[in-house]
């Protein structure tokens, strides 16, 4: 992160050409606010996070070494509320609902299947489907099962041909449902909180980023044996500025494996506000959404990779403990916002093809319950019942999916930032309007 801040400040003093706008781009002549029919509107969530009763993992062993500010505990008990939290879903009139099935739980030794978890996720996707939805299956959300981590994590040689073999096994178990796939949640910051939690030795990190690159293009061919038709990729975690230098240690060596990119967009940058590097201290409630940077992601990955089809797959805003953020932004507000941006995108031939916001409810914001990110917050260390109580964004997202979008006459409640840093130079130089 300091390689990104430090970058972010080079930029700075780059000249903003107001009038500007980026080459072959078309302005769209009509409105930005509904979308094409098929669009897909989705809600994200991951196991670890979410599901609670955790089984033996790297994470598990992290928390009990207290690496963590919080224990996992029971988290938001997705693992015995998934029913209900699929009707809240489905209630929100989404068409799409990620979830990971977890290694950790369903291979608690090598070879040994546990039977009742692989039960559950039967149940799980086949409800998701039941609901209307189309699942969105991660096969690696950063967490493996204890015996890997005992032999070394992704340092080990033999943890790609064991984490093949799982994923082969889930592959054969839900192709079936007819999912989209992602293969491994954000690689590049997989690696780095392998680093920063010890599961990984500084010298095996360019090791496990070869070895995820070699997973994830031979699971990508299997998925494609098995659901002919299917669309597969991994998630990148957009990092403002410098997103084109931290691709090419993954998406530019697994480009020809992709079906779709999937974006996931959090946080930006102006030469007027820095304030994403609170992000990287523990307190990204205090960093600015501004939700115009989606845009500019968008229109550079369209641009580093024409004809590819674009997903977002994780973005939201985050709150501390559910209290209103300083900056006065409100999550429903935000959420339109975000739509009216990726709604210009599409206007402006930018192929986005799908939004799914992060998350239907509270969860484990690895190592902490502080960050809150849900649809519906969920105060785990207080509320023994864990009640899901709504926040203002679930009538907004209602509102959007019924109408595809926000509307023709739907303007953000926030001007786009003043040379914006999310795809410097050009999110600078070439603005949106």
């Amino acid at each position: 992160m300091l390689l990104v801040v430090a970058l972010l400040a080079a930029v700075c003093a780059l000249p903003a050409q107001a009038g500007a706008q980026p080459p072959g781009a078309h302005s769209s002549a009509g409105g930005p606010g509904t979308l094409p029919p098929g669009f897909l509107w989705g809600v994200s969530s991951s196991g670890f996070q979410s599901e609670g009763s955790s089984p033996d993992s790297n994470w598990t062993r992290y928390v009990a070494a207290g690496k963590t500010d919080d224990k996992v505990g029971s988290a938001v008990d997705f693992r015995h509320r998934y029913r209900s939290d699929i009707a809240l879903a489905k209630s929100l009139g989404v068409t799409g609902f990620r979830v990971s099935v977890e290694w950790a739980r369903i291979e608690p030794k090598p070879g040994v299947v546990d039977r009742r978890e692989l039960a559950y996720y039967d149940d799980l996707i086949a409800a998701i489907v039941s609901a209307g939805m189309r699942p969105m299956i991660t096969l690696d959300h950063w967490v493996y099962p204890g015996w890997v981590a005992a032999r070394g994590g992704w340092a080990d040689a033999s943890t790609p041909r064991a984490w093949l073999r799982n994923a082969r096994f889930v592959v054969d178990r839900y192709a079936r449902a007819n999912p989209l796939w992602i293969t491994i949640n954000e690689p590049t910051i997989y690696a780095v909180n392998e680093l920063r939690m010890g599961g990984l030795p500084v010298s095996a990190s360019a090791t496990m980023r070869d070895r995820l690159v070699d997973v994830h293009t031979s699971i990508y061919r299997y998925i494609h044996q098995r659901q002919p038709g299917a669309m597969v990729s991994s998630n990148i975690a957009y990092v403002p500025t410098v997103e084109p230098i931290v691709d090419a240690a993954f998406v530019d060596r697994v480009r020809d494996s992709l079906d779709f990119i999937g974006v996931d967009y959090y946080y930006s940058a102006s030469v007027t506000d820095l304030s994403a590097i609170n992000a990287a201290t523990g307190k990204n409630w205090n960093a600015t959404v501004s939700a115009d940077g989606i845009y500019y992601a968008l229109r550079d990955l369209a641009r580093r990779y024409p004809g590819t089809p674009l997903y977002v797959v994780e973005t939201g805003m985050p709150t501390e403990n559910g209290a209103p953020r300083a900056d006065g932004y409100r999550r429903g507000d935000h959420l339109r916002d975000l739509v009216y941006w990726v709604g210009r995108a599409r206007a402006d031939h930018i192929p986005v093809i799908g939004f799914n916001y992060w998350s239907l409810t509270d969860n484990y914001e690895w190592g902490s319950y502080t960050p809150r990110f849900g649809l519906y917050t969920v105060d785990v260390k207080t509320d023994p019942t864990l009640r899901r109580q709504p926040t203002d964004a679930v009538a907004a997202y209602r509102d959007i999916t019924a109408r595809n979008g926000v509307g023709s006459t739907y303007r953000p409640t926030r001007p786009a930032q003043w040379c914006s840093l999310v795809a410097a130079p050009a999110s600078c130089d070439q603005p949106v309007r």
